[in-house]
């Protein structure tokens, strides 16, 4: 019988793992081809991962709860009717140490001193192999490959498990001292001391109530605070008179209802305006790779919404500067209608190129939003209001109420200049206000 490896499919290009939720498929179970084996969450959508075969699912790698990275093998599927293949590396080395949860063993350093390890490759230059929770382990534990080399395995064939590594780090490791970062000149590790920042205690008294985390909270949190860390953060604002928006949409937002069987909203009407903009300048549509900077061909517009649990998603509209004002509503409200009803797919939340946050409908005027990584700008719709303004006209200026709006645009500012960010916003803002009114949708 062959054997066939499932593994966890790649969810976009920010996403590099994923956790175990729930396992459809029991040791024994027939599995037919495109049938859902196991559900998976990443920080940005719950999915379920199907087979590519029909076959028995011999083998489960990974529990429930344990952190996956993509690519991973997570189940083997023996298919029925098929030679016999040569078992792969990954079903010959994964065993019970392969099941725990790397979290787990992400502890915190008590000397205040932060270890962290170069890439270890899962073959050492005297031909042992380490198994990816291993491997993972020892990184997040400043364990270097010459210092793993001297641990003995208890294993097959000599082979470190997870209980090997744990003793060795509970036991025997001695004090983490420095950080061993990449040495590109000669092409070794070399230790660099780094002091890490303690958080300051809490106090707790009887009265105060200790919540959980989510898991999609802490996931989140820590691809917030790596944006933060990652690009340097700048803010542009401007402030968009949109009378002509609000007076046109309420024109027409019944007659669009009965035509197209959508509501009209200014989200799917600012949407179109940002892809427009965004053609004009192409590079605001890039992101960053090392050093290196890749300039997106297609215009993939992500839409962050808040769920009803506090947490934030961010499907993406593909193609957005191709789509019409009604292609642009179909598409604005099919996302945000399935991602209240948690019906997204993997695909809904990857290739996003520029996003899109509407603050404005929390009743927020402004604000800095955090770029999505690996983006380089985001861009915050405040609320609309009437408020106050000077009117110029060719008789001269007056005092009347306007319908307006602030626009708050964050960019990295290591690859986007002020002029750059800034002229973005200006141009959204000549378009928005030469809105006709007597245009059709």
């Amino acid at each position: 019988m062959a054997r066939f490896e499932l593994k966890l499919p790649k969810m976009g290009e920010s996403v590099a793992e994923a956790t175990i939720t729930s396992w459809l498929k029991e040791v024994g179970d027939t599995i037919e081809l495109d049938e859902a084996v196991v559900e998976i969450a990443t920080d940005k959508v719950d999915s379920e991962v199907p087979s590519e075969v029909a076959g028995t699912l011999l083998e489960i790698l990974y529990h429930k709860d344990d952190i996956v990275a993509v690519g991973e093998t997570i189940a083997i599927i023996e298919i029925v009717g098929e030679g016999e293949d040569e078992e792969s590396e990954v079903t010959e080395t994964a065993s019970a140490e392969e099941n725990g949860q790397v979290a787990e063993v992400e502890k915190t350093i008590e000397k205040g001193i932060e270890v962290v390890a170069g890439p270890i490759s899962k073959t050492s230059d005297s031909g042992k192999f380490y198994s990816p929770l291993v491997r993972n382990i020892a990184q997040t534990e400043g364990i270097a490959i010459e210092e793993l080399e001297t641990i003995s395995g208890s294993g097959k064939d000599g082979r470190v498990t997870k209980e090997d590594i744990l003793a060795y780090i509970n036991d025997g490791k001695p004090a983490p001292k420095a950080v061993v970062v990449p040495d590109v000149k000669k092409n070794k590790t070399a230790p660099v001391l780094k002091e890490v920042q303690k958080a300051a205690p809490v106090s707790v008294n009887g009265e105060d109530e200790v919540l959980e985390m989510s898991r999609m909270g802490k996931l989140v949190s820590k691809h917030m605070v790596s944006s933060l860390q990652t690009a340097a953060h700048v803010q542009s604002f401007i402030e968009i008179d949109v009378t002509n928006i609000v007076k046109w949409r309420t024109k027409v937002k019944d007659a669009f209802l009965a035509r197209e069987g959508e509501k009209l909203t200014f989200t799917p009407i600012l949407m179109h305006a940002v892809a427009a903009t965004i053609r004009k300048y192409p590079m605001i549509n890039i992101a960053m790779d090392g050093e290196h900077i890749i300039k997106k061909k297609n215009i993939n517009l992500g839409m962050a919404a808040a769920l009803s649990d506090g947490n934030l998603i961010v499907p993406v509209i593909k193609n957005a500067d191709q789509l019409n004002l009604v292609g642009m509503t179909k598409a604005v409200n099919d996302l945000a209608t399935r991602a209240r009803n948690n019906a997204l797919k993997p695909d809904d939340i990857q290739g996003g190129t520029y996003t899109v946050t509407n603050i404005g409908s929390f009743g927020s005027i402004m604000g800095t939003p955090i770029i999505n990584q690996p983006q380089v700008a985001i861009l915050a719709l405040g609320a609309i209001r009437k408020v106050p303004a000077v009117i110029e006209t060719p008789e001269g200026d007056f005092i009347g109420i306007r319908q307006k709006m602030f626009v708050s645009h964050s960019y990295d500012h290591r690859v986007v200049n002020g002029a750059l960010g800034g002229m973005f916003i200006k141009t959204l803002k000549e378009i928005l206000e030469a809105w006709d009114l007597n245009q059709d949708f």
